[in-house]
């Protein structure tokens, strides 16, 4: 399965009882429908994701980044301590394909267009 979204935190690397590392992050997919009435419905779904092949990736996973993800999708049900059952997404993520937008995309777009004006103030005409 795949799915897109952008994450809605910074990636975190945790490591298990079994000294195993894992990086954890959430991710947020957007959908949209129109109902019966013709209106358009908005619909967000958010997945709880964790990536163990290698911890170095974590460093990229910044929050607000686009990401596509492959891998397969589970259920979790708990009780919370307010005693009321919940429920949640884990996606357990395969591939990662980046596709920007996150803190250090913009850090670059910053750095570029400053650059950029500066060469335009040197131009000779």
């Amino acid at each position: 399965m795949n799915i897109t979204g952008r994450l809605t935190r910074d990636a975190e690397v945790r490591i298990t009882s079994q000294d195993k590392q894992v990086v954890n992050f959430s991710v947020a997919t957007n959908d949209s429908y129109r109902n019966k009435q013709g209106e358009r419905i908005e619909q967000t779904t958010y997945f709880d994701c964790s990536y163990w092949i290698t911890p170095n990736v974590a460093k990229l996973l910044t929050k607000g980044t686009l990401v596509e993800l492959s891998g397969r999708v589970s259920t979790r049900a708990w009780t919370g301590n307010d005693g009321e059952p919940r429920a949640g997404l884990n996606f357990h993520t395969s591939q990662i394909k980046l596709h920007g937008g996150g803190k250090k995309s913009e850090t670059a777009q910053a750095t570029t267009s400053t650059n950029n004006s500066k060469a335009e103030d040197d131009l000779p005409f």
